[in-house]
């Protein structure tokens, strides 16, 4: 039910963390990916590893040209996992303008230019398709320090319920992961902290995420067994909502 055999697979943020893992995932399981990212090295090391199932293309999500370009050059497009990103953390009266804009123009700007372009494609192609936004639970519910990085996954996560209600007409399905906590080069000195090993004891299953947890509900929503799906938001985070952040 969960096959990607065949699908073509566009997946930002390629060039690390959890967009990296999501690549080799996806391969792994029959899709043809498409690498996108800044860093062109890294998402061409990435390519020789998959093999001939990737190819790769340079992308910078806060520039609308760099986006338009990628997609072009991707060529068509069944499936987007949107998920390139960055994270700021400091205190609400702390984050000035220059934070506000670096995590902003990337998290929401970046996902909203990426998404358009995509849909636009899935439209002209007349096959329609699936989006995967990849949220945060922190889109969800609040977290200490962390008010702008909430504040655009928050956005992220009603952009997928505004395009899923939109762009049904089309056959696009536009759902979202919404990842608790999973050590990234983001988050791994944090996680490892006194502080993190504090938090992990508050989520219910005593533990962060491993990269694996995510694959089943990311091979569901870029699948066809999501067909009757959109507009849907899916926390990955061990019950960590339901204790509160």
């Amino acid at each position: 039910m969960t096959t990607l055999s065949g699908k073509r697979i566009l997946v930002t943020g390629a060039s690390s963390g959890l967009g990296r893992h999501f690549a080799q995932v996806l391969a792994a399981n029959g899709a043809n990916v498409v690498l996108a990212a800044r860093r062109r090295d890294a998402l061409e090391q990435l390519a020789a590893e998959i093999g001939s199932a990737a190819k790769v293309v340079a992308l910078d999500v806060t520039d609308p040209e760099s986006v338009c370009n990628a997609v072009a050059e991707a060529g068509p497009i069944d499936v987007l996992v949107n998920n390139a990103g960055v994270s700021s953390a400091q205190p609400v009266l702390d984050a000035g303008v220059e934070d506000y804009d670096y995590v902003m123009n990337a998290n929401l700007r970046g996902a909203f230019l990426v998404a358009t372009e995509v849909a636009r494609g899935m439209r002209d192609q007349g096959q329609g398709g699936a989006i995967v936004n990849i949220a945060s639970i922190l889109g969800l519910a609040q977290g200490g320090q962390l008010c702008v990085y909430a504040m655009s996954k928050a956005g992220v996560v009603q952009m997928t319920r505004q395009m899923a209600l939109e762009l049904a007409r089309y056959d696009i399905r536009v759902n979202a992961l919404a990842p608790g906590y999973f050590a990234t080069d983001m988050n791994r000195d944090f996680l490892s902290s006194k502080a993190g090993e504090a938090m992990a004891r508050r989520i219910p299953q005593r533990r962060f995420g491993n990269f694996e947890d995510l694959d089943g509900p990311l091979a569901l929503l870029c699948s066809d067994a999501s067909r009757y799906m959109t507009g849907v938001v899916i926390p990955v985070d061990g019950g960590h909502l339901l204790g509160g952040l």
